[in-house]
């Protein structure tokens, strides 16, 4: 695993002064940033646009969930951004993630990273919804649909990590939210991992949000996340 830009900082702000404050205290040190709904809503994707032409890279976190065409045009739409990846939901199934892969085609730098079961959620919360599985076993079934639709990875929790690495092709990503230090308070995610634990586990790249937008001292933060991915790649 490259240890170049596999730490993607999470803008998780109501505006584009806050995110960019945060960029710029962290500076040259941070270069992949996550544009998920919240700012994405706030701003537009101007903000997209500014990271990209600073040289960041952009992790455009829209968790697409609609039909295929609707998915197909927002693909486009984040590859003519400059995004560098872009979520959709594998529960949509094979159609919606074919159609997401052909859309991304003509931009060679936009990876399609299929969503499969979001932090938050538990064995209990797939049984609320219908589904009698477990979620190590519904992660794999739809890990499984984003390698036949060619998706280039997927977003799991990297308490998943281990068992996707062992089944995905090697050059599929594996991105993993819900990384936090030992140290960091208990938030809505619920299957939550060290940075040296996902990266040990399988992990290609790590999400982080609050470890360091919310910390006294971002960069310090994320220096210690980068010292935990640099143990754990040695």
């Amino acid at each position: 695993m490259q240890r170049k830009n596999n730490i993607i900082v999470a803008l998780d702000f109501d505006s584009a002064a806050e995110a960019f404050d945060l960029v710029d205290q962290l500076g040259s040190a941070a270069q992949f940033y996550k544009v998920g709904l919240q700012l994405l809503t706030a701003e537009g994707p101007a903000v997209v646009r500014k990271l990209v032409s600073a040289g960041k890279g952009v992790f455009l976190d829209l968790k697409l969930h609609e039909i295929p065409n609707s998915v197909a045009g927002a693909v486009a739409a984040a590859g003519a951004l400059g995004a560098s990846m872009v979520t959709v939901h594998a529960s949509g199934g094979s159609a919606v993630l074919r159609a997401a892969t052909e859309a991304a085609r003509p931009y060679p730098g936009l990876s399609v990273l299929a969503l499969t079961v979001i932090t938050s959620m538990q064995d209990e919360d797939l049984t609320e919804i219908g589904l009698t599985v477990s979620v190590p076993e519904q992660v794999t079934r739809l890990a499984k649909l984003a390698v036949a639709a060619g998706c280039h990875g997927v977003v799991a929790s990297a308490q998943e990590a281990r068992l996707l690495r062992a089944l995905l092709p090697h050059h599929m990503l594996i991105v993993t939210p819900g990384t936090q230090l030992e140290t960091d308070a208990k938030n809505d995610q619920a299957r939550v991992t060290t940075p040296l634990q996902a990266i040990r586990w399988g992990a290609s790249h790590l999400v982080v949000g609050r470890a360091v937008a919310r910390s006294p001292n971002p960069s310090g933060a994320y220096a210690a996340i980068k010292a935990q991915v640099d143990e754990a790649v040695l």
